[in-house]
């Protein structure tokens, strides 16, 4: 564990292990030290010009201020490798966008030849179950699908028993793990199934408290999607496997989609648990010029207000990102239609 967070970060959870209590959060003090800790605590406009270079910086940090709750951001242009990042290093619930992961794991399969798109496996649907009640959650076998709609469904459609399915076959969540540390990829982890997580969702509130489990950093999974969209870690195939069913994806439409220009492609997979929402993805521009995001927002009051939060911010990197690299907006298209409608 201390590994995975670092020194600094195992010694201010013991310090402040108190923020899991609703009581003693409740002390100013208290909230002071785990602000402090974690930079959440409100910044003053003149706090952005010291500690952010640039203008752009400034723009991203002040749009992810965390006083309503934390919020993570990483994102990278991956034609010049730039980056830029707010409390990048911390950890957030992954909720569902840990099923790219999944989905990466799998493909690894499909290329050693031990299974194929075609395999076909049950859905894994949950049984009703008390919270906490088992160490994993009861499932069932429903219909058998072939792998490809497996993945294109979980991350899409952001199935549970679809990605349970997969999850099974590859090993479970440890396997999933060393596939992404065999990657590089270190500040990552999957420690219970989907079925398991949703049903004990709400044990810990993700604004005022970091789990350790079923988290990762943003950077680490801006990581992953570079090193998926470059082709670092699969095959052409299994990278544009992944990459269409992203493009495809249904859920989260007030997200990192709901404010982008019509000429950006948006391929991207989302995540809902309690008070957390968050959206990772490619934003494919025109030119060639493509950014990979990574956003994980909680607190913010409501749902809604946390999906408006990821719009503003995705939107602000792209145009930032597009800006610094000089990429000119095509003025065929209007931003609110794709080609082709």
């Amino acid at each position: 564990m201390e590994q995975f967070l670092g020194k600094s970060l195992i010694a201010a959870l013991g310090a402040i292990a108190f923020v899991a209590s609703p009581v003693l959060a409740q002390s100013n003090d208290l909230e002071a030290a785990f602000d402090s800790t974690f930079g959440t605590e409100v910044r003053a406009p003149e706090s952005f010009e010291a500690v952010y270079e640039t203008s752009f910086e400034r723009r991203i940090a002040q749009l992810a201020d965390g006083s309503r709750g934390r919020i993570g951001v990483a994102a990278i242009n991956l034609n010049t490798g730039e980056e830029i990042a707010v409390l990048g290093d911390q950890l957030f619930p992954l909720a569902s966008t840990s099923k790219i992961a999944v989905a990466a794991a799998y493909l690894e399969l499909v290329e050693q030849g031990r299974y194929s798109l075609t395999s076909e496996f049950p859905l894994l649907i949950p049984v009703r179950s008390a919270k906490f009640s088992s160490r994993a959650a009861p499932v069932r076998e429903g219909n058998y699908m072939p792998a490809s709609e497996l993945i294109e469904i979980m991350i899409s459609r952001s199935s549970n028993p679809a990605t349970d399915a997969l999850l099974r076959v590859v090993g479970g969540p440890a396997a999933v793990n060393d596939w992404m540390r065999r990657q590089g990829i270190k500040e990552f982890s999957i420690n219970r199934d989907i079925a398991t997580l949703v049903r004990d969702d709400g044990e810990y509130d993700p604004s005022a408290h970091i789990d350790t489990r079923d988290a990762a950093t943003p950077k680490a999974m801006v990581e992953l999607l570079q090193g998926l969209y470059q082709g670092k870690f699969l095959s052409a195939q299994s990278r544009q496997v992944i990459l269409d069913a992203m493009a495809k994806t249904r859920t989260g439409t007030r997200r990192i989609p709901a404010e982008m220009p019509g000429y950006v492609q948006v391929m991207h997979k989302t995540g809902s648990l309690n008070n957390t929402s968050s959206d990772i993805g490619i934003l494919e521009g025109p030119n060639g010029h493509a950014i990979a995001v990574a956003i994980y927002v909680t607190g913010q009051g409501a749902r809604g207000a946390r999906e408006a939060r990821i719009a503003s911010i995705a939107r602000a990197l792209y145009d930032g990102f597009a800006e610094k690299a000089g990429v000119a907006s095509p003025r065929v298209w209007t931003s609110t239609a794709r080609p082709g409608g």
